[in-house]
């Protein structure tokens, strides 16, 4: 699911007319995990999900309304199994909700954010909920990267320092964290909630025939930002390829040379022939690329290994990290069921880091 602060509008006079609510605590068994998030209008869902069927109607509802008075609310819901009156079967747990209908009062926070997912900065997003009786929660955003915790007031710093630290390295765009603080003089209590906005992991299929036009657009669905390189135009192009964020066409080698390959960077290999898949592997072997992967039968990826280490193209040890044959062994018949195999491996080795 694309990130929910990027379906944000920047326009002052839409963002007012939604509210964002966000699953802060979970207790037990709950549809939807702290961190899940959706956007709610006037006339209801429009974007994300925090947890669908009976809950999210009750959410829907309270949103609404915050929307007209713009009184932010955080709210728990016991999820008790007898009171679904047959409309889904609610799961017995508690989850607490807040509802932010004061979007607008964030902007900058928000535009931060989506500049610094643009230029690939991972970051952190501050929530600090302070609620000083009923009917009175006040919400305050920030935005930290890294190099940058100028926008974090000086009595926060030394608390959350260490925490967007660790989530940024951590890589994980689901995790979420709440701090609590101590109460204040007039009894109002605070708690922070944390979470990192990383950028997409990017996945570069190097070959757009049939293999990877379906795995571009399996990938988009899983949330990578999709690259495909092809040297033939009447196959790399919006057109036949409309899931792809980004088209090159150009020599299938010196176009993956020239691609940056990150720890976040997935790299498929599955040209049209033995020597444009030895010049991707090429331009990328060694790299500190998260995957490389390179289709093939036993005996093809067999002869290409003896010929990367014999003219010293790879170490044994860079030959080791490279998936050949590629996917995971599901008995993979079809053009789809070999996409949806090398999908499988990507999320498995992205999940596993």
């Amino acid at each position: 699911m694309r990130n929910i602060y990027l379906q944000i509008p920047s326009s002052i006079s839409d963002s007012s007319r939604l509210a964002l609510a966000t699953v802060t605590r979970t207790e037990g068994s709950t549809p939807q995990k702290s961190g899940s998030s959706a956007l709610f209008g006037k006339q209801g869902l429009v974007a994300g999900t925090i947890g669908g069927g009976v809950l999210e109607g009750r959410v829907q509802s309270i949103a609404i309304g915050s929307i007209y008075t713009k009184m932010p609310v955080h709210r728990i819901f016991r999820l008790d199994t007898s009171a679904s009156d047959g409309e889904d079967a609610l799961c017995g747990g508690r989850i607490t909700v807040l509802v932010d209908p004061e979007i607008e009062k964030h902007a900058k926070i928000f535009e931060s954010l989506k500049k610094s997912y643009e230029s690939r900065i991972p970051g952190v997003l501050i929530t600090l909920v302070t609620e000083a009786g009923v009917n009175n929660t006040v919400i305050s955003r920030y935005w930290a990267t890294e190099n940058d915790k100028r926008g974090i007031p000086e009595e926060l710093k030394a608390l959350v320092g260490p925490e967007i630290k660790s989530l940024i390295s951590g890589n994980d765009s689901y995790d979420f964290r709440e701090l609590k603080l101590p109460e204040t003089r007039d009894k109002s209590s605070q708690s922070l909630f944390l979470e990192p906005v990383i950028p997409a992991p990017r996945l570069v299929i190097a070959g757009a025939g049939h293999i990877g036009k379906a795995l571009s657009q399996i990938g988009r669905m899983l949330d990578f930002e999709v690259t495909v390189i092809d040297d033939r135009q009447e196959f790399a192009n919006p057109e036949n390829i409309p899931w792809a964020n980004n088209i090159i066409t150009g020599d299938i080698g010196s176009s993956v040379e020239k691609i940056e390959k990150g720890h976040d960077t997935y790299i498929v290999i599955v040209t049209r022939g033995h020597r444009d898949d030895g010049n991707a592997l090429k331009a990328c072997i060694g790299t500190d690329a998260a995957y490389i992967g390179m289709i093939g039968s036993k005996t093809k990826v067999a002869l290409m290994h003896r010929e990367f280490i014999e003219k010293g193209w790879a170490t044994e040890q860079q030959w080791d990290r490279i998936f050949a044959p590629i996917g995971l062994d599901i008995r993979s018949k079809t053009v789809e069921e070999i996409a949806v195999s090398i999908a499988a491996q990507l999320v498995q080795i992205k999940n596993n880091r």
